[in-house]
């Protein structure tokens, strides 16, 4: 038997799962922004809408190291937040784990 073989016996080793909705509070404390546009993509330019469903300011970089607007570029700059788009440069794998939300009426 394999470690891997191990790991996978004990997925199913749970009495129960609880799963429950999050409150208002909760998602807010767990956003990076607020989505207010329904736009994705400008077809123009093939960048993110700012404040739609892909923002960058929101959901982090689409390249590495680097802002929207190009200001700031490489890992010399890491952590800055450009003052031109409010893109914080940091790595683009964050985007997998950034979350938005939408507020309702």
């Amino acid at each position: 038997m394999s470690a891997t073989e191990g790991t996978f016996d004990r997925v199913n080793d749970y009495a129960s799962v609880k799963i429950s909705l999050a409150s208002p509070h909760d998602i807010r404390s767990w956003s990076f922004g607020e989505v207010k546009k329904p736009e994705t993509i400008n077809y123009r330019t093939d960048r993110p809408e700012r404040d739609g469903l892909f923002c960058e300011r929101i959901f982090g970089p689409e390249k590495d190291w680097e802002c929207a607007c190009g200001k700031y570029r490489g890992m010399k700059y890491k952590g800055m937040i450009c003052d031109r788009c409010g893109v914080k440069v940091t790595h683009s794998r964050v985007r997998r784990k950034r979350m938005g939300h939408i507020e309702l009426a």
